[in-house]
């Protein structure tokens, strides 16, 4: 299992996945906040994957914003 954050509904999340085969399987996402990171590194990490990664999770499915 594998984490990131991401944007989901308009928030920030930690969404976590499975990666296989070349698919990548969405296990579930939490809320969190920016100010629950004070590291610069973790900072770095919320303003790359949040470009990358827009999610809609909606009647339990996620699917990607392009």
């Amino acid at each position: 299992m594998s984490w990131c954050f991401a944007i989901v509904n308009k928030k920030l999340a930690e969404i976590y996945f499975d990666k296989s085969k070349g698919r990548v399987e969405y296990l579930g996402h939490c809320y969190v906040s920016r100010s629950e990171y004070k590291a610069k590194e973790e900072k770095k990490w919320i303003k790359r994957d949040t470009v990358e990664l827009r999610l809609i999770y909606r009647l339990g499915r996620y699917r990607k914003i392009d």
